[in-house]
Protein backbone atom coordinates (compact mmCIF):
# COMPACT_ATOMS: atom_id res chain seq x y z
CA UNK A 1 0.00 0.00 0.00
CA UNK A 2 1.41 3.24 -1.05
CA UNK A 3 1.51 6.53 0.84
CA UNK A 4 -0.80 8.43 1.60
CA UNK A 5 -2.77 6.25 3.90
CA UNK A 6 -6.31 6.80 3.29
CA UNK A 7 -8.70 6.89 6.54
CA UNK A 8 -11.76 7.14 7.27
CA UNK A 9 -13.01 7.95 11.03
CA UNK A 10 -16.01 6.07 12.68
CA UNK A 11 -17.70 8.26 15.43
CA UNK A 12 -17.14 11.66 15.94
CA UNK A 13 -16.80 12.00 20.16
CA UNK A 14 -14.27 12.88 21.80
CA UNK A 15 -11.68 10.16 21.76
CA UNK A 16 -11.55 10.95 17.88
CA UNK A 17 -11.06 14.87 18.26
CA UNK A 18 -8.96 14.22 21.39
CA UNK A 19 -6.90 11.20 20.45
CA UNK A 20 -7.50 9.94 16.98
CA UNK A 21 -7.69 13.13 14.65
CA UNK A 22 -4.74 14.98 15.96
CA UNK A 23 -2.42 11.63 15.81
CA UNK A 24 -3.25 11.29 12.69
CA UNK A 25 -2.38 14.66 11.48
CA UNK A 26 1.19 14.35 12.78
CA UNK A 27 1.69 11.40 10.53
CA UNK A 28 2.20 14.33 8.24
CA UNK A 29 1.76 13.62 4.41
CA UNK A 30 1.45 9.68 5.32
CA UNK A 31 -2.09 10.01 5.82
CA UNK A 32 -5.01 11.85 4.47
CA UNK A 33 -7.84 11.67 6.21
CA UNK A 34 -10.77 11.89 4.10
CA UNK A 35 -14.34 11.37 5.68
CA UNK A 36 -15.61 10.64 8.71
CA UNK A 37 -19.21 9.53 10.23
CA UNK A 38 -21.74 9.73 12.81
CA UNK A 39 -24.81 8.92 13.67
CA UNK A 40 -25.27 12.61 14.60
CA UNK A 41 -24.54 14.13 11.38
CA UNK A 42 -24.27 17.21 12.62
CA UNK A 43 -21.74 16.19 14.78
CA UNK A 44 -19.54 14.86 12.03
CA UNK A 45 -19.85 18.05 9.93
CA UNK A 46 -18.84 20.25 12.52
CA UNK A 47 -15.50 17.61 13.58
CA UNK A 48 -14.92 17.85 9.81
CA UNK A 49 -14.70 21.69 9.47
CA UNK A 50 -12.96 21.45 12.48
CA UNK A 51 -9.96 19.42 11.31
CA UNK A 52 -10.41 20.02 7.04
CA UNK A 53 -12.00 16.72 6.38
CA UNK A 54 -13.78 16.85 3.15
CA UNK A 55 -16.04 14.32 3.69
CA UNK A 56 -18.71 13.98 6.49
CA UNK A 57 -21.71 11.02 6.95
CA UNK A 58 -24.99 10.46 9.05
CA UNK A 59 -23.99 6.51 8.77
CA UNK A 60 -20.76 4.54 8.69
CA UNK A 61 -22.50 2.40 5.69
CA UNK A 62 -22.69 5.46 3.48
CA UNK A 63 -18.79 6.48 4.15
CA UNK A 64 -17.82 2.84 3.39
CA UNK A 65 -20.02 3.00 -0.01
CA UNK A 66 -19.42 6.31 -1.21
CA UNK A 67 -15.02 7.01 -0.06
CA UNK A 68 -12.69 5.11 -0.94
CA UNK A 69 -11.10 4.18 2.17
CA UNK A 70 -7.36 2.01 3.34
CA UNK A 71 -7.97 2.02 6.68
CA UNK A 72 -10.19 3.19 9.69
CA UNK A 73 -10.70 4.11 13.15
CA UNK A 74 -13.39 3.09 15.04
CA UNK A 75 -14.30 5.34 17.83
CA UNK A 76 -17.58 4.68 18.60
CA UNK A 77 -19.68 3.40 21.85
CA UNK A 78 -19.10 -0.05 22.96
CA UNK A 79 -22.30 -1.67 21.64
CA UNK A 80 -21.69 -0.46 18.24
CA UNK A 81 -18.19 -1.49 17.63
CA UNK A 82 -18.41 -5.05 16.31
CA UNK A 83 -20.85 -3.81 13.49
CA UNK A 84 -18.49 -1.06 12.40
CA UNK A 85 -15.00 -3.03 12.74
CA UNK A 86 -17.00 -5.76 10.27
CA UNK A 87 -17.93 -3.65 7.93
CA UNK A 88 -15.08 -1.73 7.30
CA UNK A 89 -13.12 -5.25 7.45
CA UNK A 90 -15.90 -6.28 4.83
CA UNK A 91 -15.21 -2.95 2.54
CA UNK A 92 -11.06 -4.03 2.59
CA UNK A 93 -10.25 -1.36 5.15
CA UNK A 94 -7.64 -1.69 8.26
CA UNK A 95 -8.88 -0.96 11.54
CA UNK A 96 -7.95 0.55 14.86
CA UNK A 97 -11.07 0.17 17.21
CA UNK A 98 -11.18 1.63 20.06
CA UNK A 99 -10.98 -0.56 23.37
CA UNK A 100 -12.82 -2.78 24.79
CA UNK A 101 -12.85 -5.27 21.77
CA UNK A 102 -16.80 -5.33 21.96
CA UNK A 103 -19.56 -6.50 24.08
CA UNK A 104 -19.34 -10.28 23.99
CA UNK A 105 -16.78 -12.71 23.49
CA UNK A 106 -19.24 -13.78 20.30
CA UNK A 107 -18.65 -11.01 18.91
CA UNK A 108 -14.76 -10.69 19.36
CA UNK A 109 -14.57 -13.87 18.06
CA UNK A 110 -16.38 -12.85 14.89
CA UNK A 111 -14.08 -9.66 14.53
CA UNK A 112 -11.16 -11.46 14.79
CA UNK A 113 -12.48 -14.53 11.95
CA UNK A 114 -13.78 -11.41 9.34
CA UNK A 115 -9.72 -9.80 9.84
CA UNK A 116 -8.42 -13.50 8.96
CA UNK A 117 -10.74 -13.54 5.98
CA UNK A 118 -10.59 -10.49 4.74
CA UNK A 119 -6.70 -10.28 4.63
CA UNK A 120 -6.85 -7.19 6.56
CA UNK A 121 -5.33 -5.63 9.79
CA UNK A 122 -7.68 -5.37 13.14
CA UNK A 123 -5.33 -3.92 16.28
CA UNK A 124 -7.16 -2.38 19.29
CA UNK A 125 -6.75 1.17 20.75
CA UNK A 126 -4.31 -0.37 23.66
CA UNK A 127 -2.19 3.24 24.27
CA UNK A 128 -0.69 1.80 27.50
CA UNK A 129 1.53 -0.74 25.63
CA UNK A 130 2.71 2.27 23.76
CA UNK A 131 4.19 4.00 27.07
CA UNK A 132 7.30 4.02 27.60
CA UNK A 133 7.23 2.09 30.60
CA UNK A 134 5.42 -0.89 29.24
CA UNK A 135 7.89 -1.20 26.42
CA UNK A 136 11.06 -0.77 28.15
CA UNK A 137 9.81 -3.83 31.17
CA UNK A 138 8.69 -5.69 28.44
CA UNK A 139 12.21 -6.01 26.76
CA UNK A 140 13.30 -6.95 30.34
CA UNK A 141 10.69 -9.49 30.63
CA UNK A 142 11.71 -11.29 27.11
CA UNK A 143 15.08 -11.14 28.25
CA UNK A 144 14.06 -12.73 31.40
CA UNK A 145 15.04 -9.97 33.86
CA UNK A 146 11.64 -11.15 35.81
CA UNK A 147 12.02 -15.14 35.57
CA UNK A 148 8.84 -16.66 35.55
CA UNK A 149 6.12 -14.52 36.49
CA UNK A 150 3.57 -16.02 38.50
CA UNK A 151 1.50 -12.88 40.22
CA UNK A 152 0.25 -9.46 38.97
CA UNK A 153 -1.98 -6.66 40.76
CA UNK A 154 -3.97 -4.33 38.82
CA UNK A 155 -5.13 -1.17 39.59
CA UNK A 156 -7.26 1.36 37.73
CA UNK A 157 -8.77 3.06 40.66
CA UNK A 158 -10.10 6.74 40.97
CA UNK A 159 -11.44 8.63 43.86
CA UNK A 160 -14.23 10.20 42.63
CA UNK A 161 -13.75 10.01 38.59
CA UNK A 162 -17.21 9.17 36.92
CA UNK A 163 -17.31 10.41 33.70
CA UNK A 164 -19.56 13.35 33.49
CA UNK A 165 -20.47 13.02 29.29
CA UNK A 166 -20.89 10.77 26.74
CA UNK A 167 -22.42 7.57 27.56
CA UNK A 168 -19.81 6.02 30.05
CA UNK A 169 -22.83 5.48 32.63
CA UNK A 170 -24.58 3.39 30.71
CA UNK A 171 -24.62 -0.05 30.62
CA UNK A 172 -26.49 -0.80 27.64
CA UNK A 173 -24.24 1.15 25.28
CA UNK A 174 -21.20 0.65 27.03
CA UNK A 175 -21.42 -3.05 28.56
CA UNK A 176 -19.99 -2.07 31.75
CA UNK A 177 -18.40 0.17 34.05
CA UNK A 178 -14.46 0.97 35.04
CA UNK A 179 -14.00 -2.53 34.38
CA UNK A 180 -13.97 -2.16 30.20
CA UNK A 181 -12.88 1.38 30.20
CA UNK A 182 -10.26 2.20 32.25
CA UNK A 183 -9.80 -1.08 34.11
CA UNK A 184 -8.84 -3.33 30.52
CA UNK A 185 -5.93 -0.77 29.99
CA UNK A 186 -4.11 -1.70 33.23
CA UNK A 187 -5.61 -5.64 33.16
CA UNK A 188 -4.36 -5.43 29.00
CA UNK A 189 -1.06 -4.46 29.98
CA UNK A 190 0.07 -6.70 32.65
CA UNK A 191 -1.52 -9.54 30.58
CA UNK A 192 1.12 -8.17 27.49
CA UNK A 193 3.73 -7.90 29.77
CA UNK A 194 2.53 -11.43 30.63
CA UNK A 195 3.11 -13.03 27.55
CA UNK A 196 -0.83 -13.43 27.33
CA UNK A 197 -1.26 -16.43 29.13
CA UNK A 198 -4.19 -18.47 28.74
CA UNK A 199 -6.90 -17.81 30.78
CA UNK A 200 -7.88 -20.82 33.42
CA UNK A 201 -10.65 -19.32 35.69
CA UNK A 202 -12.00 -16.16 36.95
CA UNK A 203 -13.68 -14.66 40.29
CA UNK A 204 -15.33 -11.66 40.44
CA UNK A 205 -17.49 -9.12 42.34
CA UNK A 206 -19.28 -5.86 41.25
CA UNK A 207 -20.67 -2.90 43.42
CA UNK A 208 -22.95 0.37 42.65
CA UNK A 209 -22.25 2.09 46.30
CA UNK A 210 -21.29 5.62 45.04
CA UNK A 211 -22.35 6.00 41.49
CA UNK A 212 -26.24 6.11 41.73
CA UNK A 213 -26.52 8.79 44.26
CA UNK A 214 -25.87 12.38 43.57
CA UNK A 215 -21.58 13.48 44.85
CA UNK A 216 -18.78 15.24 43.98
CA UNK A 217 -17.37 14.77 40.66
CA UNK A 218 -14.12 15.69 39.60
CA UNK A 219 -14.85 14.70 35.71
CA UNK A 220 -18.05 16.55 35.90
CA UNK A 221 -21.27 15.99 36.81
CA UNK A 222 -22.79 12.17 35.66
CA UNK A 223 -26.06 11.44 35.43
CA UNK A 224 -26.30 9.41 39.20
CA UNK A 225 -30.25 8.91 38.37
CA UNK A 226 -29.83 6.77 35.44
CA UNK A 227 -26.43 5.54 36.59
CA UNK A 228 -26.59 1.48 35.28
CA UNK A 229 -22.91 0.27 35.46
CA UNK A 230 -20.47 -0.65 38.41
CA UNK A 231 -18.66 1.97 39.98
CA UNK A 232 -15.92 -0.79 41.29
CA UNK A 233 -14.98 -4.27 40.51
CA UNK A 234 -12.57 -6.85 41.79
CA UNK A 235 -11.18 -10.13 40.23
CA UNK A 236 -8.86 -12.25 40.75
CA UNK A 237 -8.00 -14.61 37.60
CA UNK A 238 -5.80 -17.72 37.35
CA UNK A 239 -4.05 -19.14 34.22
CA UNK A 240 -3.44 -22.66 32.85
CA UNK A 241 0.51 -21.47 33.61
CA UNK A 242 -0.04 -21.58 37.07
CA UNK A 243 -0.18 -18.05 37.23
CA UNK A 244 -2.15 -15.55 38.89
CA UNK A 245 -3.71 -11.72 38.47
CA UNK A 246 -5.51 -9.55 40.95
CA UNK A 247 -7.63 -6.41 39.83
CA UNK A 248 -8.92 -3.67 41.63
CA UNK A 249 -10.53 -0.97 39.31
CA UNK A 250 -13.53 2.19 39.81
CA UNK A 251 -14.80 4.87 39.05
CA UNK A 252 -15.82 5.97 42.54
CA UNK A 253 -13.56 4.81 45.67
CA UNK A 254 -13.25 6.27 49.18
CA UNK A 255 -9.17 6.43 48.91
CA UNK A 256 -6.58 8.49 48.92
CA UNK A 257 -5.85 9.46 45.34
CA UNK A 258 -7.89 11.36 42.68
CA UNK A 259 -6.12 8.61 40.18
CA UNK A 260 -3.99 5.23 40.28
CA UNK A 261 -3.13 3.23 37.18
CA UNK A 262 -0.26 0.53 38.20
CA UNK A 263 0.13 -2.83 37.20
CA UNK A 264 2.56 -4.52 39.29
CA UNK A 265 4.71 -8.21 38.84
CA UNK A 266 6.08 -10.27 40.61
CA UNK A 267 8.27 -13.26 39.13
CA UNK A 268 10.87 -15.43 40.25
CA UNK A 269 14.28 -13.41 39.09
CA UNK A 270 12.46 -10.11 39.84
CA UNK A 271 9.18 -7.93 40.22
CA UNK A 272 8.57 -4.46 38.84
CA UNK A 273 5.90 -1.62 39.35
CA UNK A 274 5.16 -0.04 35.83
CA UNK A 275 3.68 3.43 36.46
CA UNK A 276 6.14 5.04 37.89
CA UNK A 277 8.74 2.35 36.02
CA UNK A 278 11.04 0.63 39.52
CA UNK A 279 12.10 -3.28 38.98
CA UNK A 280 12.86 -5.36 42.18
CA UNK A 281 15.62 -7.79 41.97
CA UNK A 282 18.34 -9.70 44.12
CA UNK A 283 21.64 -10.14 42.95
CA UNK A 284 24.97 -10.80 44.24
CA UNK A 285 23.73 -11.23 47.65
CA UNK A 286 22.17 -7.81 47.63
CA UNK A 287 18.42 -6.59 47.46
CA UNK A 288 18.21 -3.79 43.92
CA UNK A 289 15.48 -1.37 43.51
CA UNK A 290 15.93 -0.29 39.20
CA UNK A 291 14.36 2.92 37.86
CA UNK A 292 15.60 3.44 34.15
CA UNK A 293 17.41 7.65 34.07
CA UNK A 294 15.60 8.42 30.73
CA UNK A 295 12.75 7.32 28.99
CA UNK A 296 11.26 8.68 25.77
CA UNK A 297 8.24 11.66 25.81
CA UNK A 298 6.14 10.51 23.06
CA UNK A 299 2.75 9.50 24.24
CA UNK A 300 0.69 6.26 23.81
CA UNK A 301 -1.84 7.56 22.08
CA UNK A 302 0.64 9.14 19.68
CA UNK A 303 2.39 6.23 18.95
CA UNK A 304 -0.84 3.90 18.87
CA UNK A 305 -1.32 5.97 15.73
CA UNK A 306 1.54 6.07 14.28
CA UNK A 307 2.46 2.73 14.56
CA UNK A 308 -0.95 1.50 12.73
CA UNK A 309 -0.57 3.69 9.81
CA UNK A 310 3.27 2.16 9.65
CA UNK A 311 1.66 -1.60 9.76
CA UNK A 312 -1.11 -0.16 7.04
CA UNK A 313 1.87 1.06 4.93
CA UNK A 314 4.41 -1.75 5.00
CA UNK A 315 2.19 -4.86 6.02
CA UNK A 316 3.27 -5.47 9.55
CA UNK A 317 2.15 -6.82 12.12
CA UNK A 318 0.35 -4.72 15.08
CA UNK A 319 1.65 -5.22 18.41
CA UNK A 320 -2.12 -6.34 19.52
CA UNK A 321 -3.84 -8.78 17.66
CA UNK A 322 -6.92 -10.34 17.48
CA UNK A 323 -6.63 -13.24 18.96
CA UNK A 324 -5.43 -11.08 21.89
CA UNK A 325 -8.99 -9.21 22.01
CA UNK A 326 -10.79 -11.99 21.91
CA UNK A 327 -8.83 -13.45 25.33
CA UNK A 328 -8.95 -10.37 26.80
CA UNK A 329 -12.98 -10.43 26.42
CA UNK A 330 -13.35 -13.52 27.47
CA UNK A 331 -11.96 -12.42 31.06
CA UNK A 332 -13.59 -9.28 31.35
CA UNK A 333 -17.46 -11.37 30.41
CA UNK A 334 -15.94 -13.88 32.80
CA UNK A 335 -15.85 -10.93 35.47
CA UNK A 336 -19.39 -9.46 34.39
CA UNK A 337 -20.76 -13.00 34.68
CA UNK A 338 -18.66 -14.48 37.94
CA UNK A 339 -20.24 -11.04 39.37
CA UNK A 340 -24.09 -12.01 38.75
CA UNK A 341 -23.86 -15.58 39.49
CA UNK A 342 -21.68 -15.47 42.43
CA UNK A 343 -19.68 -18.77 40.85
CA UNK A 344 -16.17 -19.13 40.00
CA UNK A 345 -16.01 -18.75 36.16
CA UNK A 346 -13.79 -21.46 34.26
CA UNK A 347 -12.90 -21.55 30.78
Amino acid sequence: MSDPLRVGIIGAGGISRGAHLPNYQKCGERVNVVAIADVAKDRAVALAEEFSIPHAFGSFEEMLTEVDLDAVSVCVPNKFHAPAVIAALEAGCHVLCEKPPAMTVAEAEQMAKTAEKAGKILTYGFHYRHQPEVETLKRFTEAGELGDIYSARVHAIRRRGIPGWGVFTNKELQGGGPLIDIGVHMLDAALYLMGYPEPESVYGRTHQKLGNRKGVGLMGDWDWENFSIEDMAIAMVTFKNGATLVLETAFAANVEKADVMQVSLMGDKGGADVFPLKIYQEKHETLLDVTPAYLPKKGGHELEVQRFVECCLNGTTPVSVPEQGVALQKIINGIYESADTGEVVRF
